[in-house]
């Protein structure tokens, strides 16, 4: 098995650089490292249909809740270093804003999320309402998901089927979280994502619990380049 860092980014900044926020200016530090030391980013679609990595140095790049500074500022930076990446759209909130955040980031619109060249970006779900699938109901998340796909087919939006759990939660207890494996099974979903902060291994053993590495803003290149081959040491 091969190994496959995941990476977790959220908003991006022109300027501030810290917790869940990157600056435009160490995200593109990032990217540069990643290209010129020949790391090859994947599509989950691509991943979908491979038994193993053809490249050694393997990443997913992924960026989570769509927000428009991703759009301004992280996807030219992609385009730029030749890398792909997948956005998790919550779909509840396209084209407002983050209203777990109190509201402060803006959220992609219908158009700008089309406008994505595919072959750099892949777009993917994050839950509709931006909920805690740890704490709801089956049926709760049911209707979630129900709402979600009905927001895809109403805008025609390419949303494939993969999933991050908003806050990274999902449920726990075996029962439940049984249930719950077999409800996404239900709804056609092929991979979902936690945080966890290790290094995944490809093929995945658990593609329903798919362990990302959270990347701070604050992290200098140094930690960077540990977390991508180490994941979190303490």
């Amino acid at each position: 098995m091969a190994k496959l860092p995941v990476l977790m980014y959220h908003d991006v900044s022109s300027s501030k650089s810290d917790g869940l926020t990157i600056s435009v200016s160490n995200l593109e530090d990032q990217l540069r490292w990643l290209s010129q030391n020949g790391y090859r980013s994947y599509h989950c679609s691509e991943l979908s249909k491979l038994q193993k990595l053809p490249s050694r140095k393997s990443v997913l790049i992924t960026f989570d809740d769509a927000y428009v500074n991703q759009f301004e500022l992280a996807y030219p930076l992609l385009q730029k270093y030749q890398l792909k990446a997948t956005i998790f759209v919550p779909l509840q909130f396209i084209g407002n804003t983050d209203q777990w955040n109190e509201g402060k980031y803006p959220i992609m619109n219908a158009a700008q999320l089309k406008s994505l060249n595919a072959d750099v970006i892949e777009l993917a779900h994050h839950s509709y309402g931006h909920i805690n699938y740890a704490t709801e109901t089956l049926e709760t998340v049911a209707n979630d998901l129900e709402k979600s796909f009905q927001e895809i087919e109403r805008l025609s939006l390419p949303i494939q089927p993969y999933l991050a759990y908003a806050y990274g939660k999902f449920p726990r207890d075996p029962t439940h979280k049984t249930a719950f494996f077999e409800l996404l099974e239900q709804y056609g979903f092929q991979y979902a994502f936690r945080i966890g902060n290790k290094v995944s291994t490809f093929p995945f053993k658990q593609r329903f619990e798919i362990k990302r590495l959270d990347i701070k803003g604050e992290f200098s290149l140094s930690r960077f380049r540990r977390k991508l081959r180490f994941g979190q040491l303490f």
